[in-house]
């Protein structure tokens, strides 16, 4: 089993910076959905409907691979 370090800091209301051993990201939404940039996986965009437990993810942008 591996270590891992992971620290959430809240920075005003829906929005979030979250530090990892790897990489650093911002979060930016609410329950009903959000944006997420991150050093390592790039750009994520996500909308749920709270209290059913259905959501979509979608990455956009970034690079195409070969």
């Amino acid at each position: 089993m591996g270590l891992r370090f992971r620290k959430s800091i809240k920075i005003a209301p829906g929005v979030k910076l979250n530090i990892g051993k790897k990489s650093v990201g911002l979060s930016l939404g609410n329950k009903f959905g959000g944006l997420s940039v991150n050093s390592r996986t790039g750009a994520q965009v996500r909308v749920s409907a709270p209290g059913t437990g259905l959501s979509y993810t979608s990455k956009i942008g970034g690079k195409k691979r070969r």
